[in-house]
């Protein structure tokens, strides 16, 4: 991936904030969830991504979530290295959920559920990562 791709993927994440947050969402029209903002996001940058369906809040491994990343172009990262602007995080809020969220400038994009909506979280993560997905070049 270029950095101006990584820029795109930052940039993108930081202009759909605000919008709705709806379990399967893929527009910011109609709302997102985690898979639908990074969707929205590698669109944005040209990155072709088959976008999973038919999957539940719960559940699911990190070697599913990977699968779908790896098709996509992205690396998988252990949850040591250092964070780029445009990595696609993979977290763990509890137990039985994953998520993901886009690193940008200074904190994380996130669709949060509980709030609603699509956020910018300041500072480092709030759940614990588990994997970093990157575009190298």
């Amino acid at each position: 991936m270029s950095s101006n791709q990584a820029e795109t993927i930052a940039e993108m994440a930081m202009q759909l904030c605000g919008s709705d947050f709806r379990l399967h969402g893929r527009s910011a029209d109609h709302g997102l969830d985690c898979i639908g903002l990074a969707a929205q996001c590698l669109a944005a940058a040209d990155v072709p991504c088959e976008v999973p369906t038919g999957y539940s809040v719960r559940g699911g491994s990190i070697a599913q979530i990977a699968a779908v990343m790896e098709q996509a172009g992205f690396v998988c990262l252990p949850n040591d290295r250092p964070l780029r602007e445009g990595d696609i995080v993979l977290a763990r809020p509890s137990p039985v959920q994953w998520h993901l969220m886009v690193r940008a400038e200074g904190g994380f994009v996130h669709a949060h559920a509980g709030l609603g909506q699509v956020v910018f979280t300041p500072g480092p993560a709030p759940w614990p990562i588990t994997k970093i997905f990157r575009m190298e070049s």
